[in-house]
């Protein structure tokens, strides 16, 4: 990739942003980028750790545009957006986030992990596996694995390479199609289901991605079932092709995704037995079935499930772990994926919340913009016939767990997008923001 002056990143905040930031950092440009936070005065964990490193953070009003830039945006950004207008006027170089990424991949050899769900898992658990088979990958993922953060120094959805040439691990994200501005060599698909358009849509462009590889595909649908994983505490063991597996984190879907990892990493040459102990010290990843400490006895979860079928695993696999209770906030990431999964998602916390356990909705997360607000938490409420209540906010939700936390129970903080879960999960456990 031509090197660039400098980047600036709308939304730098996010995710997918910030992780883009840290890799544009590792990679040795000069980084500055916005976030509508910023200009509400208010600095997560992850805008101050990348402010420690050096890079510039303005609010979303144009004032961090300059000449010279190259400014990236994702789907997310409205056209009218300040800093977008400002770049179009002075005709900077703007990139979707999806071709920075394919930028940012070129003279490595891709690894591209999409799906609809178990994405961000399969990177993490991948560049892991490799990483320990000493393989040196450079990854970026859309959330942040455990030990990545080097003690707060930096982003942890991105694990720096001192191989500038070798084995590259991205998760592509399929919510805008955009996945295809990418040129992978290597292809896992971990699932596919119906989420942001249909599940035909979604096959036909998984299909298509996986057709752009050169190299070795792994879906994870042609995996056969095996014999049943065995839990104990935590961890789970299971059994595939031949051997024994042990992986430190609980749940079917985890196996499925530690299946898809294994198998990439097989066939990218790793040894066996060195990924069997790789496996069994991989640590996590922030946000999925993250144990963040405890409350009063119960475990304090914290887990980034936003659609139907995550939100049925990550409850399915708590209620396995807590049969005494699991007490889950889930917080709406936006209008328009409320609307779109309404009823689906009704089925599903109707299906899963048992009669020990309680669900509470605050209303959506609501980032701004422009977008269709008439569907509210309200009307999932309306829908549901399961142990739920909605709570004003995350202040009265707080109170709400604080009250039901017992011993031998789980209290959880479920969603996409809203940083203010995370950080709840931490006051719940005692722990410094």
């Amino acid at each position: 990739m031509a090197r660039m002056q400098a980047v600036h990143l709308i939304g730098i905040g996010g995710v997918g942003m910030s992780a883009l930031a840290q890799a544009f950092l590792d990679k040795g440009w000069r980084v500055g980028g916005s976030d509508r936070l910023l200009g509400a005065g208010t600095e997560t964990p992850t805008l101050a750790t990348l402010r420690r490193q050096g890079v510039a953070l303005f609010p979303q009003d144009g004032s961090g545009v300059a000449p010279g830039m190259t400014v990236v945006y994702s789907t997310a950004i409205e056209a009218d957006n300040p800093d977008l207008s400002k770049a179009k006027a002075l005709g900077l170089r703007t990139l979707h986030r999806s071709a920075a990424l394919a930028a940012l991949a070129r003279g490595h050899t891709l690894v591209a992990v999409t799906g609809t769900c178990g994405k961000s898992s399969v990177t993490a658990l991948l560049g892991h596996l490799l990483a320990e088979c000493g393989r040196d990958p450079f990854v970026v993922n859309g959330a942040e694995a455990i030990g990545w953060e080097a003690g707060g120094a930096r982003v942890g959805s991105v694990r720096p390479s001192a191989d500038p040439n070798g084995l590259m691990v991205a998760e592509a994200d399929e919510s805008d199609r955009s996945l295809m501005a990418l040129d992978p060599t290597h292809v896992i698909v971990t699932n596919v289901f119906s989420d942001h358009f249909p599940k035909a849509e979604a096959e036909a462009l998984f299909r298509a991605f996986e057709a752009k590889a050169a190299g070795h595909v792994v879906d994870a649908r042609d995996e056969p079932p095996g014999p049943p994983p065995r839990g104990t505490g935590w961890e789970t063991v299971f059994d595939w092709r031949g051997r024994t597996w042990r992986l430190p984190m609980p749940g079917a879907h985890n196996v499925a995704n530690a299946k898809a990892a294994l198998a990439m990493a097989l066939a990218l040459g790793c040894e066996e037995g060195a990924l069997g102990a790789a496996l069994a010290t991989f640590r996590g990843v922030r946000r999925r079935l993250e144990r963040v400490g405890t409350l009063g006895g119960a475990c304090v979860v914290d887990d980034y499930a936003h659609n139907v079928e995550k939100l049925a695993a990550a409850w399915g696999t708590l209620a396995a772990a807590f049969p005494a209770g699991v007490f889950g906030l889930w917080r709406p990431h936006g209008y328009a994926p409320l609307r779109k999964l309404l009823d689906g998602l009704a089925a599903m916390f109707n299906a899963v919340v048992r009669p020990c356990d309680r669900l509470l909705v605050p209303p959506v997360y609501d980032a701004g913009g422009t977008t269709d607000r008439s569907v509210n938490s309200d009307a999932l409420l309306a829908r549901l016939r399961c142990p739920a209540e909605g709570v004003a906010d995350l202040a009265a939700a707080e109170a709400r767990l604080r009250a039901l936390a017992r011993p031998g129970t789980a209290l959880v903080t479920f969603g996409a997008r809203d940083p203010g879960l995370p950080a709840l999960a931490r006051r719940l456990a005692g722990l410094a923001q």
